[in-house]
């Protein structure tokens, strides 16, 4: 699930960057010739126009067009963000959360579909049929000068759905057996008086290994961020290392599924340079698959890695011409290769993904699910495409989603 960040560096930016890798934003960037806010509005029209009545039960499953349920973020009727689910059909829709505010960050237990997620600065779940609403962990009040000072941010599900991990002040964990919260690394923050705070370094989830013995998080910085790997047995940070130029954080790695790797792609030029990593677990180290930068006048962008369980590597790419010193749009192909990501490495299909803003892999890489903005001025979410790796035609799902995850 992708959190977008684009532009880094100086405070103002980074208290927005930090805030959009922990919150899943419902914005957009207004562009002055278009009626930007009407477009929006009638794509979560399009789908929250009348949400569907949630069911006593969870429905039971069925062999449908996808592999799981997918839940994602959109607007209710009030505009407000709520969590919703597809089912399997790929056109059941239910909605899960009623809050009287937005709903900033939410995470799907692979164990039985319940949800946690963030509202109103408090922690909260919901069973996967939308009951026994219970607020678990209060953030208390937001200071809105200083919001990265008490917000409450990112919940992770374990995958035994046991614990919650969340960043508050720190990184936290929430046990469900004995419903307390335990801090195990505290935010550095410098208190520059009158007001002013500067965040040191700060910690925030972003994903667990499948067997749960690792988690990647985000470290956020005064300018900039970075990631690193806790291993919550041995209450144990592994830093990256060999990592200059390389933009890894903010929900833009993906676990192998042994969970000896991460590989980690940022698709724009800009403050960093697009590529293609992967990390090592065990230590931290960043080998570069794909140089964003190759020195012959052209610049290489990577987007959504995925090793599939054939071993091959299934990504978004695309190389072009140096021609802007910023390229937020780039024109990606669907594209597979070896695991090092350059061996074998062909176009899937012909269509190119400039208003992709983020993406699902189906588990065997059989298909993977875009969200395509309707303009480019749109960052977050959008119609949600299904594109098959083997060529087949493309099947159009829902209006709009945003910040989707697979259920169990």
């Amino acid at each position: 699930m992708k959190k977008e960040i684009r532009f880094l560096f100086v405070l103002a930016s980074l208290i927005l960057t930090i805030l959009a890798c922990a919150f899943p934003p419902a914005g957009i960037t207004p562009a002055p010739p278009v009626n930007v806010e009407t477009i929006v509005a009638e794509t979560f029209a399009a789908l929250t126009g009348t949400a569907p009545e949630i069911s006593a039960t969870l429905p039971p499953a069925t062999v449908g067009l996808l592999p799981h349920s997918m839940y994602f973020l959109n607007n209710d009727g009030a505009g407000l963000a709520q969590v919703y689910r597809l089912e399997t059909d790929g056109k059941t829709v239910t909605q899960l959360t009623f809050e009287p505010a937005k709903v900033e960050g939410y995470d799907v237990s692979l164990v039985d579909g319940s949800v946690a997620y963030v509202s109103n600065n408090q922690l909260l779940t919901v069973n996967a049929d939308g009951s026994n609403r219970s607020m678990v962990v209060e953030g208390g009040p937001r200071d809105e000068n200083n919001p990265f000072l008490t917000s409450i941010t990112n919940p992770v599900w374990s995958p035994n759905g046991q614990t919650i991990a969340f960043g508050h002040k720190g990184l936290n964990f929430y046990s469900i057996i004995s419903s307390q919260s335990n801090r195990v690394l505290e935010n550095d923050i410098d208190d520059l008086g009158g007001g002013l705070f500067v965040p040191r370094e700060m910690y925030w989830p972003e994903k667990y290994t499948a067997d749960g013995s690792k988690l990647v998080i985000t470290l956020g910085y005064y300018e900039g961020a970075s990631a690193a790997i806790y291993y919550p047995n041995g209450n144990a940070l592994v830093r990256l290392s060999n990592d200059a130029g390389a933009f890894i954080c903010c929900g833009y790695t993906e676990w192998t599924a042994d969970g000896s790797a991460l590989y980690s792609a940022y698709p724009y030029m800009g403050m960093f340079v697009p590529g293609l990593w992967r990390i090592d677990a065990a230590n931290g180290a960043v080998t570069t698959l794909i140089n964003g930068d190759p020195g012959n006048g052209t610049f290489n962008y990577a987007d959504a890695p995925y090793l599939a369980p054939d071993g091959q590597l299934y990504y978004f790419f695309t190389n072009q011409p140096n021609t802007s010193e910023f390229a937020s749009r780039p024109p990606l192909q669907l594209v597979r290769s070896a695991a090092d990501g350059v061996t074998n490495r062909i176009t899937l299909r012909p269509e190119t993904f400039e208003l992709m803003n983020e993406s699902l892999w189906a588990p065997d890489a059989s298909f993977v699910l875009a969200a395509m903005a309707p303009i480019p001025d749109v960052y977050q979410g959008g119609r949600v495409d299904l594109y098959y790796t083997d060529g087949q035609p493309v099947i159009s799902l829902i209006p709009f989603a945003m910040n989707m995850k697979w259920g169990p």
